[in-house]
């Protein structure tokens, strides 16, 4: 039969432009008989299919349809073929069918069952094993200060559940670190998730709702299989649920001010929250919300079998010291980088500086806030206790500390090779804080040699501490 576009075609070039059967016939491809046919046809009934009893198949379809909507949710390299089906039958159900009723069965259900999938997606009703997610911000304590840190929601309209975690941003990082976490707490990923039309998942916007989405977003919804869906731009009510979550884990959860010392260990306290608080009834269902909740797993993706590389990579030139700029923030490499270009891995917590091999050369934590530069010392100190003289008046040692800065300039070539050294063998974790009080101690009587600055700083309390502690 004739698509509707096709018979609409026939119906106006024959009865409304007097157009002959065989003209027709000839531009579309097919028979003047037919065209006669389409062209004159009174009525177009659909015919109905006869349906026809299968005593021997019909036993058994509740049972294949079980195993397709499990295998629906597995990647296809681990989903049964119809072969194996036919086999599992014969050996545990006693199906006496050929293994041909079993695959005619089994190809035209599959089909059935995707296209009722991917129609689900369309509603906004609360579907099991559907979520929404969106960013909240809230105030916490963190070194005796009030900061605002964002903290995203995933929400699970069927069951009115959710889990939350708390970051230092909102950018693409932060969102993959947090979808990921929850995915692999829950042990499962939601077959359809719905954002708002945020910059770490959306580039742009077109007409008629077309996106770019960014690279990374669009290379971890690959990686975890879900359908993603996005609100019509300035249609934030379109995911309401998920909104009306993020008021209220703020209000029940992050008010007032909680005070962090470690995000990560404060993250992992927040699952439990979230589980305990699910031990309610429903506001509309009147039924315990994890109950729901097991509805909402049972129609879960399979997770899979490695975690993302939750990272984006970018390639960037250092500038004449070695110093690489991402996202405003800027972080040494090694003298030998500078002018060079260098490959940098950004995940939400590191920046990680890596050469052409791509072996690290040097790890940062990610900066946020005030805090504009990191600086990691060693690969530095080496160069320069060999070639003071090269370095002496570049503005290199303006990246120091002001003290230790001043005191180099005004040292000898020799003096600055001893001082260099000893920086680079008493210097950990990249903290100056113990140097800095040593040198400003050996500096209260003049200009200070290595072997002073190392005498005082042996003086300092920390270091008898930890003296007293090995």
């Amino acid at each position: 039969m004739l698509a509707v576009a096709e018979i609409d075609y026939i119906r106006h070039e024959v009865n409304q432009k007097g157009e002959t059967y065989a003209s027709v016939g000839r531009k579309m491809g097919i028979d003047p008989r037919t065209v006669n046919k389409y062209a004159n046809q009174e009525e177009f009934k659909k015919k109905e299919k006869q349906k026809r009893k299968a005593p021997v198949l019909d036993p058994v379809k509740p049972i294949l349809d079980k195993w397709l909507k499990e295998d629906l949710k597995k990647k296809k390299k681990y989903q049964r073929t119809s072969k194996k089906m036919y086999q599992q039958l014969k050996k545990f159900h006693s199906f006496k069918g050929s293994d041909r009723t079993v695959r005619d069965y089994v190809s035209r259900r599959k089909k059935e069952l995707k296209e009722t999938m991917e129609d689900a997606a369309l509603p906004l009703e609360s579907i099991p094993g559907t979520a929404q997610v969106d960013f909240g911000t809230a105030p916490f304590k963190y070194l005796s200060e009030v900061i605002d840190l964002p903290y995203l929601v995933m929400s699970f309209p069927h069951c009115n559940g959710f889990y939350f975690q708390v970051f230092p941003s909102e950018n693409t990082e932060c969102l993959l670190e947090g979808l990921q976490r929850i995915f692999h707490h829950m042990g499962g990923v939601p077959k359809i998730i719905r954002f708002d039309n945020f910059s770490p998942a959306v580039k742009k916007i077109f007409s008629k709702g077309e996106r770019e989405l960014t690279d990374t977003f669009e290379r971890f919804v690959l990686h975890y299989g879900f359908q993603y869906e996005f609100c019509n731009p300035g249609k934030g009510n379109e995911k309401g649920h998920v909104e009306a979550m993020v008021k209220y884990v703020r209000n029940n959860f992050l008010l007032p001010e909680n005070t962090i010392v470690d995000l990560d260990h404060f993250n992992e306290t927040l699952w439990a929250l979230a589980e305990e608080d699910r031990e309610r009834l429903h506001y509309d269902k009147q039924v315990l919300q994890s109950k729901l909740y097991e509805e909402d797993q049972a129609n879960w993706l399979m997770l899979p079998e490695k975690k993302f590389e939750c990272a984006r990579y970018k390639e960037v030139k250092a500038d004449k010291y070695g110093i690489v700029t991402i996202d405003k923030k800027q972080y040494s490499t090694t003298p030998r980088f500078a002018k060079q270009k260098v490959r940098v891995s950004i995940t939400y917590n590191e920046i990680i500086i890596l050469n052409e091999d791509n072996d690290v050369i040097v790890k940062h934590d990610r900066l946020y806030g005030v805090k504009r530069k990191s600086m990691i010392w060693q690969p530095y100190l080496d160069l320069l206790s060999k070639r003071p003289r090269a370095i002496k008046y570049s503005s290199l040692y303006n990246q120091f500390p002001a003290v230790w800065s001043d005191y180099l300039r005004n040292c000898t070539e020799e003096e600055q090779k001893n001082a260099l050294r000893l920086l680079g063998s008493l210097l950990k974790n990249n903290d100056f804080s113990l140097l800095n009080e040593a040198l400003t101690m050996a500096s209260s009587h003049g200009h200070p040699s290595a072997d002073q600055i190392k005498h005082c700083f042996g003086l300092t309390p920390v270091f008898w501490t930890i003296t007293l502690l090995n």
